[in-house]
């Protein structure tokens, strides 16, 4: 069994993005020489999502609006009360309780298996970031485990 690692920087642009890595993800995976076992990849934030998805703009248009109207950041949330708000504070911080709640239904990984030196994606499938908070720099570890 063998591991090998990879650290990808991911620039957001907007507040709210979906951000299409999969070539990374394969090029990680093809040059990795590990052709039978799985891929994680894994976002090192809580406003930042890996999914697998279809990469269709009207879709993501929707699946945007979707998150939005499931927790609208216009709403109160009482992580963004820096008045009441004491724990896990800094000198930067910014009002993003939607982001958050939003992240609640996305993933921090995904998992997807690599058969002789493939990965096993869906005809239409394809690996996002999901930025619910930026625009930011992040960091998304990619681990390919196997043999």
């Amino acid at each position: 069994m063998l591991a090998v690692t990879n650290q990808l920087i991911v620039e957001t642009n907007k507040p709210f993005e979906f951000i299409d890595i999969t070539s990374q993800v394969v090029d990680f995976v093809t040059g990795s020489t590990i052709t039978n076992g799985c891929v994680v990849i894994y976002s090192k934030h809580t406003t930042g999502a890996i999914k697998v998805n279809e990469n269709e703009p009207l879709l993501i248009e929707d699946m945007e609006t979707f998150l939005q109207k499931l927790a609208p950041k216009e709403s109160r949330y009482r992580h963004n009360d820096f008045k009441t708000r004491t724990v896990n504070m800094t000198e930067d911080e910014c009002p993003n309780g939607h982001a958050h709640c939003q992240h609640l239904i996305m993933s921090t990984s995904e998992t997807i298996p690599i058969i002789d030196g493939n990965l096993q994606f869906g005809k239409w499938q394809s690996v996002f970031f999901v930025e619910l908070d930026g625009p930011r720099s992040r960091e998304v570890i990619l681990q390919v485990i196997g043999q």
